[in-house]
């Protein structure tokens, strides 16, 4: 039923319809939020909308959520957000999909005074002040971090000896840069550690499938793989096991979905960072409300993070 009434809600405002626009920021009379993901074909954000949800009922305000199909789909989510502008909603929270590429459509969150609360990713900061671009509040982990804490497994792991692979999120996306980033400092002082190949995969598990392919044919000596999210993770698996090298190549990832913790459990993945999507979803619901009501406002909301290995991971 709830699915329902999301799907209802998004053809209203794709119509344009009077339903979804009787009184700016209300749906009824009650307050109305929209929560525009990346994608919902990414159990991270199932999690995060989950979290919404909860906080959505628990503040009473009704919330819409929408997302492109492909997390790479810049373009779509750009056009969800003009038109839920236009359908004039109390605020706006949104996982860039691009972090430069999506600051002309919270410009116009701005001009059409609608207070806007970023989530996960970070704008890119010179774009966002090169454009005046003005938000309510960032709600995430720290990115960095996470890589450093995977880099720091690393290198006690394997003896601070190791021939790695990377692969990357989305060119140029802020959440990918800061985790390949915190890694490569965690592991710069270990010199028998070396990164033989870093190749993006844009978020994808079938795209981590066929990059990690192509890297071990180029580079059959790698014994080690970091993909910054645990799609990608999940799809190097599947080409190790399709190599014949089941259990010789050591897999990091980020984010601690089900399907990873899974591989963690049988001995399939070594480590994961944890990020807690359900906890973001539910801070930038209440950020959102908090703006939409003109109340103070916490500008950084850090939620927190983990190492999850496979001593810990069915906790």
């Amino acid at each position: 039923m709830r699915r329902l009434l999301l799907f209802t809600c998004a053809c209203a405002i794709a119509a344009g319809t009077a339903a979804c626009n009787r009184q700016a920021g209300t749906d009824g009379g009650r307050p109305r939020v929209a929560l525009v993901l990346k994608t919902l074909n990414n159990p991270f954000f199932i999690e995060m909308q989950r979290g919404a949800e909860e906080a959505a009922k628990t503040l009473g305000v009704d919330l819409v959520v929408q997302a492109a199909e492909r997390e790479t789909d810049v373009d779509k989510q750009m056009q969800i957000i003009e038109n839920l502008i236009q359908a004039k909603v109390g605020a706006l929270a949104v996982t860039p999909s691009g972090s430069r590429e999506v600051v002309p459509a919270i410009v116009k969150a701005n001009q059409a005074n609608i207070p806007v609360v970023v989530v996960d990713t970070r704008l890119d900061e010179k774009a966002a002040a090169n454009a005046g671009v003005k938000t309510a509040s960032f709600v995430g982990s720290d990115n960095y971090r996470g890589g450093q804490l995977i880099g720091e497994y690393l290198v006690k792991a394997s003896g601070g000896k190791a021939r790695v692979a990377i692969l990357e999120g989305i060119a140029g996306h802020e959440t990918g840069d800061s985790r390949v980033r915190g890694f490569r400092d965690a592991v710069k002082g270990s010199p028998a550690i070396t990164i033989a190949a870093s190749q993006t995969a844009n978020w994808e598990r079938d795209q981590g499938f066929n990059v990690f392919q192509n890297i071990l044919q180029a580079n059959p000596d790698i014994d080690t793989v970091f993909a910054c999210n645990d799609m990608m993770a999940l799809g190097a698996i599947e080409a190790i096991n399709a190599a014949g090298r089941a259990g010789k190549i050591r897999v990091l990832g980020f984010d601690a979905v089900k399907d990873a913790r899974a591989a963690l459990e049988r001995g399939a993945m070594a480590a994961t960072v944890a990020q807690y999507p359900d906890e973001m979803g539910k801070a930038a619901v209440e950020m959102a409300v908090k703006a939409m009501k003109g109340e103070a406002v916490q500008a950084d909301v850090g939620v927190r993070i983990g190492l999850v290995t496979r001593e810990n991971a069915a906790k």
